[in-house]
């Protein structure tokens, strides 16, 4: 959003700086990202006076100058063809630099005569096109500083132009009124009142207009017009000229200049028809695609279904709120023109705008929001303006639809600017404040302005006070501290948990990834997701469709990329979040570690071999001890199909309380993924394990027996299907208080066994807590671990 200085003081009385209005601009959230200070480029430029003017002896269209400068008489070579004695010029000096042609002027040689300095153009100094000779002017002293002279005879050459970033939520402030409103409401001076006006219809109008009944619902609610007869459109005066200039645009006929003034002034975009080019009644209706038209900008549009145009007799002759049309637009022969201020749906402009690919100064107002109130008025002001500056006689307005009800009031709590934001603002203070920018106080009810469609509650109320009062002023207060003791943790328990499972996987050798959580639907499906209640509605890509049933897709995935340039040795590890449902809460907390290649780099000694699930068995068992699970565990069975069957299982407390899974990945799963393996990894489940029954802030004292710890060996035949697993299993829950550990140390098939059969050997560690061991003691258990394991097994104790 562009304006200038003076232009703002047409709504604002103010006596306030320049620096100090971009200051409070900034502060109050319309954030100033660029001025342009033409007094300020042209400090330095100073007045003189040619005294004499004589023919250059080496060229016919040069003339060597003798002017009085505040530095005494200098001789300047001038090719001006106004260069004359008994001028006041603008007098440029040597090593000053000259913004319209870019470079730093020297002393010269120009054809045998020195020159000391020129004097500019408009054009050489940025205040106009015209080229066609020196700056003279009509009064003033030498050695006067030109942008002193400028400011008091011609102001608006050095008016300083302001551009600042507005935010979505603000479309008040697209209109220089608004940003009045603020700084007055901030202090910096008083608002003056609204320039408005009321022009009586001398005639009915021949153009009619109507809304299609499913076009007033979020479409256009209101489309007022009216006809005004006997203009005369030549180019608009200059002061209009000179804004519109200054911020950037093209002044092009005072028709058009007019409605550009109250977009940028009032934010209200208005159109122009030329009356005579209007074939019957204008009609605002949706498009039902294929429609074309020929816009003001000279590009052919085709229109989807469902867009709002305004169409005539002939066919589309307008984009609702956000072009017009080449065919209707006004021409220096115009002489009857339809004046139009309609009010349009937000998004429906937004949509409109998308799909056309069309950037427009009304479509950027439209599509924010602008004053609803304001659109008659406006219709009345802009009558006005135009008989003003190109005559005329106005017919009475014709209106279809109704101006929108936008009021609305919300309780004014003075006391939330404390809790909300932290600053200590009087009451008093914050109904005036409210009061300066717009809202009507009805005791504690404030009533929101029209121009004001962000504000949407009482906390709006309370952001408005503190913005207006500055959050500069917001001083930091530390949070309470208990005198005494310990704060309480600020984690969770299971934050803790995941806290403490990264830093020792990381500890074990991983390398961290923060993958996304979405992945595509076929790898989703390998890994037990992929339906269509973790399908995203909106994905980036088809790479990422649906959220991720597991950690290990996404591992993989990465895996496979490092693989392709070349690392082929990687352990990765990642900890967060899977879904296994599109609802809120159907997520759990996963740990997954992966495993490709070696173990170490190649070495002469062979110490480098190939992982396998033990390295990952032993991974996963020592995140669990550090997270807090118990130290007996049961390996069982039952894995998921994306592990390999035979080299994987999961750690439980129980067949239905999975702590985690490890193993090799099936190679059909790897392949599917792109990966080379084989690969080992493990998946943890922190969320699982049991909280301890006593919680306290500090770690439990170690738990470790100073009696001597017992040995047995067993050998067992049983059948050559039964699994080892199961022999140990039964084995650890003869005792579970007494038992600390089994391992198998030996398998043996064939032999004296007999076919079907083979032998399983166990060592059984016994650790008592509270008093050694006697013979009779270890004979018991031995003896439960026997029962136990030919109950489970069917097998016997070998001899």
């Amino acid at each position: 959003m562009k304006f200038t200085l003076s232009w703002l003081k047409e709504h604002l009385d103010t006596q306030a700086s320049l620096d100090d209005i971009l200051y409070a601009l900034t502060d109050l959230g319309l954030e100033v990202e660029e001025v342009t200070d033409p007094a300020a480029t042209l400090q330095g430029f100073t007045l003189a006076k040619i005294e004499e003017a004589e023919k250059h002896p080496d060229a016919d269209k040069l003339r060597v100058c003798k002017v009085a400068t505040d530095e005494g008489e200098k001789q300047i070579v001038c090719g001006a063809p106004n260069a004359r004695a008994g001028i006041t010029v603008v007098l440029c000096k040597p090593g000053m630099y000259i913004p319209g042609l870019d470079i730093t002027i020297k002393v010269g040689n120009i054809r045998g005569v020195e020159s000391h300095g020129m004097m500019a153009s408009m054009r050489e100094l940025e205040l106009g096109d015209d080229h066609d000779g020196i700056i003279e002017l009509p009064s003033g002293e030498v050695g006067d500083n030109f942008a002193d002279w400028l400011a008091a005879n011609m102001p608006e050459k050095v008016d300083p132009v302001i551009e600042i970033a507005i935010t979505p939520n603000r479309p008040d402030a697209l209109g220089v009124r608004g940003i009045a409103l603020d700084l007055a409401a901030r202090g910096l001076g008083e608002m003056k009142p609204a320039k408005t006006t009321s022009v009586a219809g001398g005639f009915t109008s021949t153009i009619n207009v109507t809304i299609d009944d499913d076009t007033r619902e979020n479409g256009c609610e209101v489309f007022a017009g009216r006809l005004i007869k006997g203009v005369k459109n030549g180019p608009s005066p200059e002061w209009l000229q000179q804004r519109l200039t200054a911020i950037g645009l093209r002044p092009i006929s005072a028709l058009v200049d007019i409605t550009n003034f109250f977009t940028y002034d009032r934010n209200r975009p208005l159109h122009v028809f030329d009356a005579d080019k209007v074939k019957g009644d204008l009609r605002v209706h949706r498009t039902n695609g294929g429609e074309t038209l020929l816009g003001l900008d000279e590009k052919d549009y085709t229109f989807p279904a469902g867009c709002v145009v305004i169409s005539d007799d002939n066919g589309v002759e307008s984009i609702g709120g956000i072009m017009g049309g080449e065919v209707s637009g006004c021409t220096e022969d115009t002489v009857n023109v339809f004046l139009e201020a309609a009010v349009w749906d937000t998004i429906q402009i937004a949509k409109t705008g998308r799909a056309l690919k069309i950037n427009t100064d009304a479509r950027y107002r439209n599509e924010r929001g602008i004053d609803p109130a304001y659109n008659m008025q406006a219709m009345e002001d802009a009558t006005q303006m135009i008989i003003d500056l190109c005559g005329g006689e106005a017919s009475e307005v014709v209106v279809a639809g109704e101006v929108p009800d936008v009021s609305r009031a919300y309780k004014l709590d003075t006391d939330r600017v404390q809790s909300l934001v932290g600053m200590e603002i009087p009451a008093d203070t914050q109904r005036e404040t409210l009061t300066k920018l717009g809202f009507v106080m009805d005791g504690d009810m404030a009533h929101v302005p029209s121009w004001r469609p962000d504000v949407q509650g009482s906390a709006d109320l309370v952001e408005e006070v503190a913005r207006v009062a500055s959050l500069t002023k917001l001083q930091p207060i530390p949070l309470a501290r208990p005198s005494a003791g310990v704060p309480r943790p600020t984690q969770s328990p299971i934050q803790r948990r995941e806290q403490i499972a990264r830093r020792t996987t990381a500890a074990l050798g991983y390398n961290e990834c923060v993958t996304y959580s979405f992945i595509d639907r076929k790898s989703a499906e390998l890994f037990g997701g992929g339906a269509d209640a973790t399908m995203l509605d909106n994905p980036i890509s088809s790479e990422m469709s649906h959220m991720r049933p597991a950690l290990l897709p996404g591992l993989l995935q990465a895996a496979a990329r490092n693989q392709a340039r070349g690392f082929n040795d990687m352990a990765l590890f990642e900890c967060g979040p899977a879904f296994h449902g599109g609802e809120p809460g159907e997520q759990h907390l996963q740990v997954t570690g992966l495993m490709i290649g070696q173990t170490g780099p190649k070495d002469v000694h062979g110490t480098a071999r190939g992982v396998d699930v033990y390295d990952v068995k032993a991974d996963a068992e020592a995140v669990l001890a550090a997270i807090g699970a118990p130290a007996k565990v049961q390996i069982l069975r039952g894995v998921q199909d994306w592990w390999h069957p035979g080299r994987s299982g999961k750690i439980c407390l129980g067949p239905k309380k999975v702590l985690g899974i490890f193993g090799e990945i099936h190679p059909k799963t790897l392949q599917e993924m792109g990966v080379k393996g084989p690969a080992v990894a493990f998946t943890l489940f922190p969320e699982e394990i049991p909280q301890p029954k006593k919680k306290t802030a500090t770690r439990a004292a170690l738990d470790i027996s100073d009696l001597q710890a017992v040995e047995r060996d067993f050998a067992f035949v049983v059948d050559a299907e039964v699994e080892a697993l199961t022999l140990v299993n039964a084995a650890a829950g003869a005792d579970k208080a007494l038992i600390e550990d089994v391992r198998v140390f030996d398998q043996f098939i064939g032999g004296s066994l007999g076919e079907g059969k083979k032998s399983i050997a166990i060592t059984v560690r016994l650790q008592p807590k509270d008093k050694t061991l006697k013979e009779k003691d270890i004979e018991a258990v031995a003896a439960k671990i026997v029962e136990k394991v030919s109950r489970a097994t069917g097998g016997t104790l070998r001899g």
